[in-house]
C-alpha cells in the first residue's frame, strides 16, 4: 500500500482551503481498495474518504488516514430493447461522464451536466439539477465494506435515496442498521438510460432558454448546452473562485408554513412537491436576509447567487463554518426555517 504523508489537499477540494493530509492513499483499483481495508482491519486507523471534493469543507489538516478514490473506465455492461446500463468507475469526473455519454449517444444525464465532483460521489449525494435526480437514472453500484472486506452490489431500493441524500450519509445504528457511513468505499456505478427518452424542460431556466431560441422540443445534446450555459452564468468556477456549489439544502414545509410565508413575503421562490409539500429557494430565503455579497474574513456569499459561499482568496474552513451559521440563524430568526448545509466539514 502507497501511502503518502503530509500531502497538500489544497487542490483536492473545490473550495480551495488550504490544508493538508497527514496520510493519504490512493485507490486507483479494487486491488488497491482490498489492500487499504485489510490495513484499516489490522491497524484500526481512523480514515476518510476523498473523491471529487466537490462537498467538503475542510477545517484544518486531517489526521485520518485519506483514502482518495481514483478508480478510472467507463462502459456499456448491457443494452435491452428499453435501456442501455452504463458503468463508470467512481474516480471519474461527474461532467466528463455525463458528456461521454451524450458522445456516444445515450442521452439521460444532460440535466446535471457541470455539477463537480466524481462519478463515486454522486449516489452519496443522490445529485440532482434541473428536474432529474441521480435516483432517476440510477442502476446499482458495487462497493466495498471496510469491515469485512466484502464487496456488495445496492439496487435503488438498498441506497434508501431521498433529497441530497442516502444510505452512505448515515451511520449504522444497532446490528440491524442500514447505514453504511464510514464503513463503505464505493467501486463503481452503473447508471440505467431509458431508449424512450424524453426532455425533462419543467424548470424556469430551461423553459426561457425555449422561449430564446424558438426550440420547442430540444434534444439532449441541446439540453446539455442549456444546462452548461446557466450554471456558468449563475454559478463560479471552482478553479476560479473556490466553493462547493449550492451549500444549502432546498428546505421544504406544509402548505399552511408556506401560506404563512408568502403572507409576509408574497415574493417567495416556492415549488409544490408530489408530495404535497412544498419545496422553498434557499437561495431566494437567504437573498430576502441580505446576505449576497455579505462575507466573514475570506468567505464570501457569491454575488450572482446567494445560494453559494465562495473562498475569495485564504478563506479558511472557520471562516465558512461562520459564514454559514450566521445565515443559518438570519433566516431562522425571519422565516423561522432552518437551513441544512449539503457539504461535509471535516
Amino acid at each position: 500500500m502507497n501511502v503518502t504523508q503530509n500531502v497538500p489537499l489544497q487542490t483536492y477540494n473545490s473550495f480551495g482551503i488550504v490544508a493538508k493530509a497527514y496520510s493519504l492513499v490512493r485507490i486507483r483499483s479494487e486491488a488497491d481498495a482490498l489492500e487499504v481495508q485489510e490495513h484499516l482491519k489490522n491497524s484500526q486507523e481512523e480514515h476518510c474518504v476523498l473523491g471529487g471534493g466537490s462537498n467538503i469543507v475542510l477545517t484544518g489538516d486531517v489526521k485520518p488516514l485519506v483514502l482518495k478514490v481514483e478508480i478510472l473506465g467507463k462502459q456499456l455492461v448491457s443494452e435491452t430493447d428499453k435501456a442501455w446500463i452504463v458503468e463508470a468507475g467512481a474516480g471519474e469526473d461527474w461532467h466528463e461522464f455525463v458528456a461521454w455519454t451524450l458522445s456516444q449517444a445515450w442521452p439521460g444525464l444532460e440535466n446535471m451536466a457541470l455539477i463537480p465532483g466524481s462519478v463515486g460521489a454522486s449516489p452519496v449525494q443522490n445529485i440532482g439539477a434541473y428536474g432529474v435526480e441521480l435516483q432517476d437514472r440510477f442502476d446499482s453500484l458495487d462497493a466495498l465494506d471496510l469491515v469485512t472486506g466484502q464487496i456488495f452490489t445496492l439496487n435503488a431500493a438498498q441506497c434508501a435515496f431521498g433529497y441530497r441524500d442516502s444510505v452512505f450519509k448515515h451511520q449504522s445504528s444497532g446490528p440491524n442498521g442500514i447505514g453504511l457511513a464510514g464503513r463503505s468505499l464505493i467501486l463503481r456505478v452503473r447508471f440505467h438510460l431509458p431508449k424512450a427518452w424524453k426532455p425533462v424542460v419543467g424548470y424556469l431556466d430551461l423553459e426561457r432558454k425555449m422561449a430564446e431560441t424558438g426550440i420547442a422540443n430540444p434534444n439532449a445534446q441541446q439540453i446539455f448546452d442549456w444546462v452548461c450555459e446557466i450554471r456558468r452564468h449563475k454559478l463560479p468556477d471552482p478553479k476560479v473562485l473556490g466553493n462547493a456549489g449550492s451549500f444549502f439544502k432546498n428546505p421544504t414545509v406544509t402548505p399552511e408554513q408556506c401560506a404563512d410565508i408568502i403572507a409576509r413575503d408574497p415574493k417567495v421562490v416556492h415549488y409544490p412537491m408530489p408530495d404535497g409539500s412544498i419545496k422553498l429557494a434557499a437561495g431566494w430565503l437567504i437573498d430576502a436576509c441580505g446576505w449576497k455579497g455579505k462575507s466573514v474574513g475570506n468567505a464570501a456569499v457569491y454575488e450572482k447567487q446567494a445560494l453559494v459561499l465562495v473562498n475569495r482568496g485564504g478563506a479558511t474552513g472557520g471562516e465558512v463554518v461562520t459564514l454559514a451559521k450566521a445565515i443559518q440563524t438570519s433566516v431562522y430568526e425571519r422565516f423561522g426555517i432552518r437551513l441544512e448545509p449539503e457539504p461535509v466539514v471535516i
